[in-house]
Order: structure tokens, then C-alpha cells, then sequence
């Protein structure tokens, strides 16, 4: 699973400090602008995925909005702590770069050339390949490396160059308007 954590303590000190000067609910708002911030996140990665055109089914792209079953978001109201990212095995493989066949796996076989290939079992539908475990069909695939398409590496870095700024700007908006 990818994953992206954030410490928002020191946002819950300040909520705190806030609401006990103006007896405002504060953290509501806190918790409000948190969601916010992981939904800017999700663009981010799902704009990387398109820029990169890293995917063709959608699946992955998918799994990176708010809702989707295979999507991880959770928040947490007493720390404020924010968590996104996608249980799709295979996003990590896309990120980071992969080989076709894993040994230890053991799903591998010798062609007479004495390359490592494995078969995949599905249907192809014109120039698209279909998935499906257990058909008798399917296709052959040779070892070979995939390279990266670091997307969520991409995404991040986007994200935590912007932090700083969300977080001042809030701040400002806070300050402005519970103690002016």
C-alpha cells in the first residue's frame, strides 16, 4: 500500500490555543481544511497519472479518489492526522519500476532459448488484454524490466513543496480571523 502521513499536531495545539480564546470549533475547521488538503493530494497524483499516461485500464487512476474502495483515507480528528494512498498491490510495481517475473513466486517456466517467461491467463480483445485468472488462454510474457513511472514520487515532492505555503496561508486566515 502507498501511503503519505502527515504529523498535523502541531495544527491541533494551535486549534486548541484558538478555541480557548475564542470558544470557537476550531478543529472542526481543522478537520475540514485536512480533507481539503488530501483532496488537492489526490489531484496531484491523479494528475502525475494522466501527465506520465501510466495507466490504461483506470483502475489505478481510480484508486486514488476519495471513496473508492480500493483508495486508504483516513483521518484522524484528535491528532488531525491525514493518511492517503491506494491498496492496489501493483502501484508500488508502477512507481518504483518492476521485472515481469518474480522467482520467488515460482509462476515461471524456461523457453527453449532458456529465457524466464511466465503465463498469464485472460483474452485479448483487439489490442487490449483482459486478465482473467484461471482461463485457458492467455499470453506468455518474457523476463524483462518495466521501467518506472514514478507518479506518487512525483506527486509528493509537487505536494511537499506546496505544504509549506497551505499551511502559512491557514495559519494567516486563523489568525485573521478569530484574532483580529
Amino acid at each position: 500500500m502507498a501511503t503519505l502521513n502527515f504529523d498535523f499536531s502541531s495544527v491541533t495545539k494551535f486549534a486548541d490555543k484558538l478555541q480557548r480564546l475564542k470558544n470557537v470549533n476550531v478543529k472542526a475547521e481543522a478537520t475540514q481544511w485536512l480533507d481539503a488538503l488530501g483532496l488537492e493530494l489526490l489531484r496531484i497524483v491523479e494528475d502525475e497519472i494522466i501527465r506520465r499516461q501510466v495507466v490504461d485500464s483506470r483502475d489505478l487512476l481510480h484508486s486514488f479518489s476519495k471513496g473508492d474502495q480500493a483508495n486508504v483515507w483516513e483521518i484522524t480528528d484528535g491528532g488531525l492526522t491525514l493518511k492517503v494512498g491506494t491498496r492496489l498491490e501493483y502501484a508500488k510495481f508502477v512507481n518504483d519500476g518492476h521485472r515481469t517475473i518474480d522467482p520467488s513466486k515460482g509462476n515461471y517456466f524456461y523457453l527453449p532459448s532458456g529465457e524466464m517467461a511466465r503465463f498469464v491467463p485472460g483474452v485479448w480483445h483487439g489490442p487490449h488484454f483482459e486478465y482473467i485468472p484461471g482461463a485457458k488462454t492467455g499470453m506468455v510474457l518474457k523476463q524483462q524490466w518495466i521501467d518506472a513511472q514514478p507518479y506518487w514520487t512525483s506527486a509528493l515532492m509537487i505536494f511537499e513543496k506546496m505544504f509549506p505555503d497551505l499551511v502559512g496561508a491557514k495559519f494567516k486566515q486563523w489568525l485573521n480571523q478569530y484574532l483580529a
